[in-house]
């Protein structure tokens, strides 16, 4: 099964995006903030990263950018679900390795949407 780690500090929104992934038959992992994320992912990388921007103790930049740098880090196809719609922050993101960028809210629509454009489904 396809993994897929939700790094937000909103326990909302990655309680919505769960029941969305899980409908799309992703197995979940969650973290609180980029630091989290990025233990997560040392101890298994995912296949896909649904990243928030605007986090405590790691921003989700910062986290991307460590991300990459990391043994298979290349790998994690990166959505950025976030506020942040100025385009030099979009050109940041996907600079630093962002696969997708999506703004919240999003739905089940604009979820799926999403990773289909990235190739995950």
């Amino acid at each position: 099964m396809r993994r897929c780690l939700i790094v937000d500090d909103s326990r909302v929104i990655r309680k919505v995006a769960r029941r969305i992934l899980e409908d799309m038959r992703f197995e979940i992992e969650e973290a609180g903030d980029g630091l989290e994320a990025l233990q997560a992912c040392r101890r298994q990388m995912p296949e896909a990263i649904l990243l928030d921007w605007t986090m405590p103790v790691m921003s989700g930049i910062d986290f991307l950018k460590q991300l990459r740098q990391e043994p298979g880090g290349d790998k994690p196809v990166v959505v950025f679900c976030t506020t942040e719609n100025d385009v030099e922050r979009i050109t940041e993101a996907l600079r630093a390795g962002a696969d997708e960028y999506m703004m919240k809210p999003f739905d089940g629509d604009i979820l799926t949407s999403k990773f289909t454009e990235a190739g995950l489904i």
